[in-house]
């Protein structure tokens, strides 16, 4: 959970505070829609409202922003509402071509009154808004305080901050963008499920809105003036805390790398404490006392058989149409490929993608069966959705115990992944219960040494009937596991989580309350101030999930800004920010590196191995080599020449080249390729290498590689100032062209 210091800004909307709380759900992000939710379309003869009544809405909530549109530029969807909410939901669309460039929107309108539910928009001109941006954080914020301003109605917000980035880098082609959370407030203590999202682009343009539509008429609340003193919860809580040592595996997704290190964790039993009474809040609900730890058991004893040797083809289908069948016949099942690859864990699979069509529309996805045991690796059962989506009552019985649906999940994957299962243990937390299906999710942990692995688990769906919803094998191999003898002491660890301890007071329901409306005053845990955190067992030191943004800032007398972003982006790296010369020569395959992870997202794991290159143009650079993937992709574009056995990774890049590279980079290599055609006017043009007169010709007047006292320096090496400064306007130049390099 979040707990980050309030700012002491009043808004000049009355009824919106600043504070930066986040939510008792984690941080959050700007989503667009309600993940998790199935929508049931409605027949158009029951929609309520036209075309016509959704555009003046629509214009309603945006007075003259989007006067260039007219009727025939917006679209009207269906209707539709979502399983236990029977408030329908009307779609606009609208799209419009601006001076050879598309512009996009859509909007979510709810309920009798029309008001919006969700907005998003992707302008026709994002050039606008990359980096620098005109817009500063500071002026967004202020910008998405009086957006929200417009739609809360005397509802009490307040707005929270998000640390989380879901990206390892962002290239330089997308526009800046800047996220805000707003979380709805009673008596000034934030509602966990009631937010606001907000996302606007460094140009000062709302792109993106979404706010949860659940009306609270009826809701009821804890008396505040009845909770518990926070100083002493947090002692009392201090004085019950319990550690787990776990191994983590960290999956870098970009590289393909997987670390293995001891952590120290919060033992999960306690998520926390009912402000009033003082009970402790469990998976199960509030108790009086502590809940006891859970033992660790394995499933199995003894290393099961594999479910066969090895698969087939025609065997996996089979095996993918039992499961996949469908009670209905307006459905239709359509196997659309099997293919034998590598999934993102190295193992052998077959991958069989499937759709399930209907009228109107069809859904698709995939599972997963190991080539090499039969077993099944992903599987997801998403037939009760598509029901819902066509509108067909799916045949929900009463629900089992868990238990009984414990049972069942052990029974499953002892017929469907025996091979592993004698690396795990019965599960040690309490299963999710879906409600309103009646399934229950369980989490079966890998042991290693008698300790719980972090990122390796068997998660079972099992259904109300008893049936298998999903199953999802993430079993890793991993060759050294950390030894267990370097690490801090138990105790040392929960000194230091107990300094790291705060409470945060937040409203929230609990799942297992008969009163549904009902919201209760919760402390709840937070270490660190960030939910993403975790304490390193053997340096007593917290680490960051995600890894920490580069904070280090260096000096340069004229690409300063533009070099410091490109490190804070991730696009450069540097050892020491103390030792870093900005006027130092860039190396060829530092620059292409560079180059590439500004335009395109690079990704090196199995995970994306179908997409990704496999064959190995230089001699010198095999598909373990750090930069392959980026060589091999600039090859792909036609950005290098594959005219030699070997890359010159080392050597300095000179200018002529570098705009050789950049020229290819926008698509312009045949206009450049005919040299006789350009006139270079600069006094040093007879130093420009023949082959890249045309190029520098270009780059020049595109204003990538600009001259100095008419000088271009083409045989000059290229630094690292130059190129950040140049390979931001070749990005800005890419956008307004709409030329990408695809992911």
């Amino acid at each position: 959970m979040v707990n980050l210091k309030k700012i002491g800004i009043v808004l000049s909307s009355s009824a919106l505070s600043f504070g930066m709380f986040a939510s008792v759900a984690g941080a959050s992000t700007t989503v667009s829609g309600q993940p998790g939710k199935v929508q049931i379309q409605v027949a158009s003869t029951e929609t309520v409202f036209t075309k016509d009544d959704l555009i003046k809405r629509f214009n309603e909530f945006f007075p003259n922003r989007f006067d260039f549109l007219t009727k025939s530029d917006f679209q009207m969807g269906g209707s539709h509402f979502y399983p236990n909410d029977d408030k329908l939901r009307y779609d606009l669309v609208f799209t419009k071509t601006i001076n050879g460039k598309q512009l996009y929107g859509s909007v979510v309108f709810v309920g009798e009154e029309l008001e919006i539910e969700q907005f998003y928009y992707q302008p026709s001109n994002e050039a606008e808004a990359l980096f620098p941006a005109k817009t500063s954080k500071e002026e967004a914020r202020k910008i998405a305080v009086d957006f929200v301003g417009k739609f809360i109605d005397g509802e009490n917000y307040q707005l929270e901050t998000d640390p989380f980035n879901y990206f390892p880098q962002q290239i330089l082609t997308e526009p800046i963008r800047y996220s805000f959370s707003f979380s709805r407030t009673k008596n000034q203590i934030s509602i966990s499920d009631q937010r606001i999202e907000v996302s606007v682009l460094g140009n000062g343009e709302v792109v993106n809105f979404y706010r949860d539509s659940k009306k609270l008429d009826s809701s009821t609340y804890d008396d505040i003036k009845q909770i518990k003193d926070k100083n002493e919860t947090l002692e009392k809580v201090k004085g019950n805390l319990s550690v787990d040592l776990q191994y983590q595996i960290n999956h870098d997704y970009q590289t393909g790398d997987r670390s293995v290190q001891l952590v120290y964790q919060p033992t999960t039993k306690l998520r926390g404490v009912h402000a009033s009474s003082g009970k402790w809040l469990t998976a199960n609900g509030y108790s009086a006392d502590l809940p006891e730890e859970t033992k660790i058991v394995k499933v199995i004893a003894n290393p099961l058989p594999p479910k066969q040797d090895g698969m087939t083809l025609e065997g996996a289908k089979k095996i993918a149409e039992q499961f996949l069948k469908i009670n209905s016949e307006k459905v239709k099942l359509s196997i659309q490929s099997i293919d034998e690859i590598e999934n993102y864990n190295g193992q052998a699979v077959i991958s069989i993608q499937y759709m399930y069509n209907y009228e109107n529309g069809g859904h698709g996805t995939s599972m997963e069966i190991s080539k090499n045991t039969g077993e099944i690796i992903q599987y997801n059962d998403i037939t009760s959705q598509i029901l819902e989506q066509i509108g067909e009552k799916t045949n929900k019985k009463d629900s089992l115990s868990s238990k009984e649906a414990l049972a069942q999940a052990v029974k499953y994957v002892k017929e469907w992944a025996p091979s592993s299962l004698h690396n795990y243990a019965m599960p040690v937390e309490e299963p999710y219960f879906e409600e309103r299906l009646g399934a229950y999710q369980f989490n079966f942990p890998r042991i290693k040494n008698g300790i719980v692995v972090i990122g390796d688990q068997i998660n079972v769906g099992i259904a109300a009937d008893g049936s298998l919803n999903s199953i999802n094998v993430n079993y890793q191999e991993v060759e050294q596991w950390p030894t267990i003898n370097k690490v801090i002491s138990e105790e040392e660890a929960i000194v230091l989580l107990k300094k790291a301890l705060s409470l945060k007071l937040t409203y929230m329901k609990q799942e297992k309350s008969e009163d549904e409306n009902h919201y209760d005053l919760v402390y709840l845990p937070v270490f660190n101030e960030n939910p993403f955190s975790y304490l390193n067992a053997n340096t007593g030191e917290w680490n960051s999930l995600f890894g920490e943004k580069n904070s280090s800032v260096i000096s340069h007398p004229w690409a300063e800004e533009e070099l410091n972003y490109l490190i804070n982006a991730k696009v450069l790296e540097i050892k020491d920010s103390k030792d870093f010369n900005g006027d130092a020569t860039v190396s060829k395959g530092e620059a292409l590196k560079v180059i590439m992870n500004s335009l395109t997202y690079i990704y090196y794991g199995g995970y994306y191995s179908e997409k990704e290159n496999k064959d190995q143009t230089f001699e010198n650079i095999d598909p373990k080599h750090p930069l392959y993937q980026s060589i091999e992709r600039a090859v792909e574009m036609g950005i290098i020449k594959p005219d030699s056995q070997s890359f010159s990774l080392d050597s300095p890049i000179k200018r002529d080249e570098l705009a050789a590279w950049y020229i290819r980079v926008l698509g312009l290599e045949q206009a450049a390729i005919d040299n006789s055609i350009y006139k270079l006017s600069f006094a040093d043009a007879n130093k420009v290498q023949t082959e890249y007169i045309g190029h520098v010709a270009l780059a020049n007047s595109l204003g990538l590689l600009k001259t100095e006292q008419n000088q271009f320096n083409p045989d000059r090496e290229a630094t690292y100032a130059e190129l950040a400064v140049s390979i931001i306007r070749l990005a800005h130049k890419m956008t307004e062209k709409g030329r990408g390099l695809g992911y």
